[in-house]
């Protein structure tokens, strides 16, 4: 997939036509795979290059604040000596302006069309625990199933914490264990009990069976979207 660096829009020979001609081939790129229902990680990619956007023209400080840790000091310094360049020339700030408004209205638009697809998903899904739920349930696994096909596909997850200006996130991380196939005689329970004898550990882990009718692909997709929205399923007990 084509790329854009994080500083893509004051980079180079700031001019509106070239920029537009840019940002309008990375989008036609993702929209593509929109369009076959593969969100990831072009949704992140398209929500970064978003923000960068809007800090950049709703705070002079964006090079401090918003740009990733990942900068080191010297290209920070490099950047804020860039930004300090353009500032002083009307002329390029003009024009810079110019391609922020129109790259991050092209840039909403199909962000809106992922959301789209994002939400649909989410909606198709199904999360319900495999047997009794444990007091802990940071960890366990869970059963990713999909379409009128009876392969089951076997995660282990854990969860924790972070926290990012302030405040307390839920992240989650997730190991492929095993493909099953499920059927009248290997139901999700005896999936769980034949998973537990095979990997030890954990006597009485959380487990929860996550199905959708729909067929989507499943790991730049489905896996992504069933990973958060086990978190919100986890989670929602303890912010009610």
């Amino acid at each position: 997939m084509k790329q854009l660096s994080e500083t893509w829009f004051a980079e180079g020979f700031i001019d509106f036509e070239l920029k537009k001609y840019t940002v309008l081939a990375y989008l036609q790129e993702t929209n593509r795979y929109f369009d076959a229902n593969k969100l990831y990680p072009q949704l992140a990619d398209l929500v970064f290059h978003y923000n960068n956007l809007v800090a950049f023209r709703e705070n002079k400080k964006y090079l401090q604040e918003h740009f990733p840790k990942k900068l080191t000091g010297i290209q920070i310094e490099k950047l804020q000596g860039l930004y300090e360049q353009m500032i002083e020339d009307d002329e390029v700030m003009q024009e810079l302006e110019e391609i922020i408004q129109f790259a991050s209205e092209k840039m909403k638009t199909t962000l809106s069309n992922g959301a789209e697809i994002y939400e649909f998903v989410e909606e198709q899904l199904t999360i319900t625990p495999v047997g009794l739920v444990p007091l802990d349930v940071q960890e366990g696994y869970f059963f990713l199933s999909s379409g009128s096909s009876a392969d089951t596909r076997v995660y282990q997850y854990r969860l924790s914490f972070f926290e990012k200006h302030d405040e307390r996130y839920r992240s989650i991380r997730t190991t492929y264990v095993d493909l099953t196939r499920r059927s009248l005689s290997n139901t999700y329970e005896n999936i769980k009990y034949h998973l537990l004898r095979a990997q030890g550990g954990m006597s009485n882990p959380a487990v929860y069976s996550i199905e959708t009718g729909l067929s989507f692909p499943v790991d730049e997709t489905l896996l992504p979207i069933a990973k958060r929205s086990l978190v919100k399923f986890i989670s929602a007990p303890a912010t009610q």
